[in-house]
């Protein structure tokens, strides 16, 4: 290969193709109008100014594209985040906020090196499906106060948008329908002169780039322990929402991204937002699939330019954005909304050829996320319950069957299926221990010992053969359960 070549193989796809480097650009644009009001609101939950709020979703995007391992996925301020860190700003102020956020950064950092993103394969398909659909529910939800209590000019506006958003594509798919639903409807409602909610009502648009700075706190052992448990809150939800996120956009993109990387670049992201005075954040779920599934995007630079278009929107057309209706945006949330969740999960087909737990977990995990309006919590108890189901369903597949020599002085024992703390439990209560003859043979060789829960259901059977003047000889371990059966065999008696 010549190094001309070569060279060419190096570039990034947008600098290439034109056509990619236009689709990213206008997909950075659209999400970046798509953040102002996110951004804002969850300003208002932490308890901050609503430069805060895009101060940190600028920095995160920027910082995100080029440090995170999954390309394309958008990360800002988060209501997530908000509601973990709001008690510490209104109990102790922005400055202990701050530092909180520079704290997880670490914190995040440190918990990528150690290999939290591996953690992710325990996350079962049940759980996926309901997190995906929950975060359809909950972008919903979100735009129901924009539908109240408002003026009735903003029902046709949505309407239009929406119908925008669904006839456009099909003429064109050269410009984001998002932009142009936006850019219509902003037209519209400024030449008729039409009084509905705009994105100016949300808040002040910052005025200049956030300035470098350290935390206002004092630097001692008791602001540590004021601020670690709020920052090690933030870094766990942070990271779950970002894991969970990039692996959807991996199952929509049909590609791989490096989620150790993308755990340690959240905490760089956040350490350098902190710094610059934001409010910290992680992958904002709905504007990623604005970015990926709307828009198309596929590259780093989406991600870049939505942080950078937010600053320039901000600071260069703050007025022009502040006349954007809120119901344009609306529009595009609620398209976003019928285009993430995963309408094929609850047809009346699927659900009758789903196992009843597979059913169950996915509607835990999005019962739990609706009601907490927490991702995380959501993931971890539809994973949990689908370990508890897992671990119900695998102990009842543990038999023992029993064959005596026919001169009556010895019975075998065969023990088949995965031995556990959930299967072992009652394996105890199996055996024929007045009634057996005096030598006993348990064969394991169609089994498998997991746990030490297994290795002292074995001791307690045998003492209780001993009790009866009985001998036991276990058989057919195969090398792992040989193993763990040797370390801990006689050392697990209660008091020993």
């Amino acid at each position: 290969m010549s190094p001309g070549a070569r060279l060419r193989g190096l570039k990034p796809d947008w600098l290439s193709d034109p056509k990619v480097w236009r689709t990213e650009v206008l997909a950075g644009l659209v999400v970046a109008l798509a953040l102002i009001p996110e951004a804002i609101s969850f300003s208002v939950i932490a308890g901050v100014d609503p430069a805060i709020g895009l101060f940190a979703s600028f920095t995160m995007a920027v910082t995100i594209a080029v440090v995170g391992g999954r390309r394309a996925m958008i990360s800002a301020a988060t209501g997530a985040v908000a509601l973990v860190i709001a008690p510490l700003n209104r109990e102790h102020g922005f400055g202990y906020l701050v530092a909180a956020v520079i704290l997880a950064g670490i914190f995040q950092i440190a918990l990528g090196a150690l290999g939290v993103a591996k953690l992710m394969r325990f996350v079962p398909r049940s759980v996926m499906v309901g997190f995906v659909n929950s975060l359809a529910i909950l972008i919903f939800l979100a735009q129901v106060p924009e539908l109240t209590n408002v003026p009735w000019a903003v029902y046709p506006l949505i309407a239009a948008g929406l119908a925008l958003l669904v006839l456009f594509p099909r003429i064109t798919k050269a410009v984001p329908a998002p932009l142009v639903s936006i850019v219509v409807l902003t037209v519209i409602t400024l030449a008729a002169g039409i009084a509905v909610p705009t994105v100016g009502d949300k808040g002040d648009l910052p005025s200049s780039l956030p300035v470098p700075g350290l935390p206002d706190v004092p630097f001692t052992l008791d602001t540590l322990r004021t601020v670690a448990p709020y920052a090690l809150a933030m870094a766990l939800v942070g990271l779950m929402e970002s894991l969970m996120t990039a692996k959807l956009v991996d199952d929509i993109t049909d590609t791989h991204s490096d989620k150790t990387r993308e755990s340690i670049g959240q905490g760089i992201a956040n350490i350098v937002t902190g710094f610059l005075g934001g409010m910290g954040g992680c992958a904002m779920i709905g504007q990623t699939m604005i970015n990926v599934k709307v828009s198309g995007a596929r590259t780093r630079l989406s991600t870049f330019l939505a942080g950078a278009f937010l600053m320039v929107l901000c600071i260069v057309f703050g007025p022009v954005v502040s006349d954007i209706p809120m119901a344009a945006l609306v529009a595009v949330m609620v398209m976003v909304s019928v285009a993430t969740f995963d309408w094929h999960s609850i047809a009346p087909k699927t659900l009758r050829r789903m196992p009843t737990g597979e059913i169950t977990v996915m509607a835990v995990t999005v019962l739990c996320v609706v009601a907490t309006h927490n991702l995380a919590i959501g993931v971890v108890v539809g994973s949990v319950t689908a370990m508890l189901i897992f671990a119900k369903r695998v102990a009842h597949l543990a038999e023992v069957t029993s064959v005596t020599d026919p001169d009556g002085r010895t019975v075998v024992y065969r023990v088949t299926g995965e031995l556990f703390f959930a299967s072992s439990n009652d394996l105890v209560g199996r055996f024929g221990y007045a009634t057996d003859p005096d030598k006993v043979v348990i064969d394991l060789s169609a089994a498998h010992v997991w746990d030490a829960s297994s290795v002292a259901a074995l001791d307690a059977i045998e003492t209780k053969y001993a009790q009866h003047g009985k001998t036991v000889e276990i058989t057919g371990l195969n090398a792992p359960s040989a193993q763990l059966h040797s370390k801990l065999s006689g050392e697990l008696a209660v008091g020993h």
